[in-house]
């Protein structure tokens, strides 16, 4: 019955939460897998948004292709 004897680390993780937030850290980067999976969202967030500010361009310009003159 590991569920029933199991130790409350609600106090625990409360006061880590707590005195990291009194440092201004921001919540999603208390964790330490926050960085594990930040890290694939920003560069996906990142690339998305430099991708559709070069294709932007390139539609202004006229071209309708990634590459190439066409």
């Amino acid at each position: 019955m590991g569920l029933i004897n199991a130790p409350n680390k609600v106090p625990e993780n409360q006061r880590f939460y707590q005195q990291a937030y009194k440092q201004h850290t921001r919540i999603w980067n208390i964790n330490s897998r926050s960085s594990k999976l930040l890290i694939p969202y920003y560069v996906l967030l990142w690339g998305t948004f430099g991708g559709s500010m070069y294709m932007m361009g390139r539609k202004i310009l006229g071209y309708n292709t990634w590459f190439g003159k066409n």
